[in-house]
C-alpha cells in the first residue's frame, strides 16, 4: 500500500487580501443613482436586495410603488431583478436604502410633460375634493382642478368617483405642481364642432363697452362692436339687452386659447340692418352666410367673385379692436386657483428613518387646505 502524505498548499492568499480585493472591486453608490438589483429575500415590512454592494439593500414597503402597498410580494418576486432609485447613502450599518416609487414618479413626470406638449386630452376620476377644487390622478400624480375650471352645476363633492375629460393648466415637477381643466376640455370639444363661417344662436350673457358676450351652446363667444353692425354704434348697451336671443355667425376659432369671436355685422343684407330691422338680418343669416363663405373661399383660391368683399369687410378675429386681455373669457376663463388651494401632487409617502426630504415629500404650501403629501387620502 502506498501512503499518501497529505499536503497543504500555501498560496499566500490571507482574509485581509480578500478583504482588499472586495474593496478593488466595490462598486460605489450615491443617492439618486438607479441600478439594477435582484431580490434576496422578502421581508414582512421590506426585502433585501443584492446591488453587488457588500450589504444587501433594504427597499421599505413604503417604496415599493407610487400606488398603496399593503405586502411586498404584490410588487416584488424572490429572485427577480429589476431597477431600483438609491434613496439614502449607507447607515452604520453599510446598508443603503432603495425605492422603485422615485422611479415611477421620474417616469410619472415625464409621461405627464410629453401629454402637455402634445396637448392631450386625459381622463381620470375625482377622489377628494377641497375647498379650492378637486383632486385627481394623472400617471399616478396627484393633479389639481381649480374650482373655477370645473364645468358643471353639481356641488364639487358631487363629483367624488365621477371621472372628467382634461387639459393641463400647469405641469411643474419643480414646484409639485400639476393643475389641469376639465372647461378647458370641454370648450375644446365643443370647439371642435364649431366652423368658421357656421351661423349660431346664442344668447346675449354680457354686454361691455367694447362688445357682447355670446353664450352659444354652452361656450361663451365674443361679438365686438364693430362686428355688430356696418353703420357706427356708440355702445353695445344700445343694440342689446342681457338675455337677448339673436343669430351670429362665427368669424373665428382660437382653440389653443379657447375664444371664439362672432359677428352680426357680416350677415346685414345692407349696411346698418342690424339697427333698423334686426329681424330682417336674422331671417337671412343663413343665406349671407353662405355669401360670406363663397367669398372667403374665393378669397383664399385667389378669385375675384362679383360680389367680392372688400378687405376691411373680411374681419380677423378681433378686428379694430383692443380688448384688455383679461376681459376676453371667450369660450372660458384662466383663472388658476389660489396658491393656497393647489395641493402636492404626490401622496401616501410614509416617513423612511433618515431618508432626507426630497422635493416629492414637501407640499407645495404650508396653508392647512392643502393636503399634505403624507397624507392618507
Amino acid at each position: 500500500m502506498v501512503n499518501q502524505k497529505q499536503t497543504t498548499l500555501d498560496i499566500g492568499f490571507t482574509h485581509d487580501d480578500f478583504a482588499a480585493l472586495l474593496d478593488k472591486y466595490d462598486y460605489h453608490f450615491s443617492p439618486g443613482d438607479v441600478v439594477a438589483g435582484t431580490v434576496f429575500s422578502i421581508e414582512p415590512r421590506g426585502a433585501l436586495i443584492d446591488i453587488g454592494a457588500k450589504t444587501a439593500a433594504y427597499i421599505p414597503i413604503q417604496e415599493m410603488s407610487i400606488n398603496r402597498v399593503d405586502a411586498p410580494e404584490e410588487v416584488l418576486q424572490s429572485n427577480e431583478t429589476r431597477e431600483f432609485f438609491i434613496l439614502t447613502d449607507e447607515n452604520e450599518d453599510g446598508q443603503l436604502t432603495l425605492s422603485i416609487r422615485r422611479i415611477e414618479y421620474m417616469r410619472a413626470w415625464e409621461r405627464v410633460r410629453q401629454l402637455q406638449t402634445e396637448d392631450a386630452t386625459v381622463r381620470s376620476g375625482v377622489f377628494a375634493t377641497n375647498r379650492g377644487g378637486a383632486l385627481v390622478r394623472i400617471e399616478g400624480l396627484r393633479g389639481f382642478i381649480p374650482g373655477s375650471h370645473i364645468s358643471t352645476r353639481k356641488p364639487k363633492e358631487d363629483l367624488l368617483g365621477e371621472e372628467l375629460p382634461l387639459k393641463f393648466l400647469e405641469v411643474d415637477e419643480d414646484r409639485n405642481r400639476l393643475v389641469l381643466s376639465h372647461r378647458r376640455a370641454l370648450v375644446e370639444r365643443k370647439m371642435n364642432r364649431l366652423e368658421v363661417g357656421e351661423v349660431v344662436i346664442g344668447t346675449v350673457r354680457g354686454i361691455k363697452p367694447y362688445g357682447a358676450f355670446i353664450d352659444i351652446g354652452g361656450v361663451s363667444g365674443l361679438l365686438h362692436i364693430s362686428e355688430i353692425s356696418h353703420d357706427h354704434i356708440d355702445t353695445p348697451h344700445s343694440v342689446f339687452n342681457v338675455n337677448d336671443e339673436l343669430k351670429v355667425m362665427i368669424i373665428d376659432l382660437d382653440a389653443e386659447r379657447g375664444r371664439i369671436s362672432l359677428s352680426t355685422k357680416q350677415l346685414e343684407p345692407e349696411p346698418g340692418d342690424m339697427i333698423k330691422d334686426r329681424q330682417l338680418v336674422f331671417d337671412s343669416a343663413e343665406e349671407m352666410a353662405a355669401k360670406y363663405r363663397e367669398q372667403m373661399l374665393a378669397k383664399q383660391q385667389g378669385i375675384t367673385t362679383e360680389d367680392e368683399l372688400s378687405e376691411e369687410d373680411i374681419p380677423s378675429a378681433m378686428e379694430d379692436a383692443i380688448v384688455p386681455e383679461e376681459d376676453i373669457p371667450s369660450a372660458m376663463e384662466d383663472a388658476i386657483a389660489p396658491e393656497e388651494d393647489i395641493p402636492s401632487v404626490v401622496e401616501d409617502i410614509a416617513e423612511v428613518e433618515e431618508v432626507p426630504a426630497t422635493v416629492e415629500d414637501i407640499s407645495a404650501s404650508g396653508e392647512e387646505d392643502i393636503p399634505d403629501a403624507t397624507e392618507e387620502d
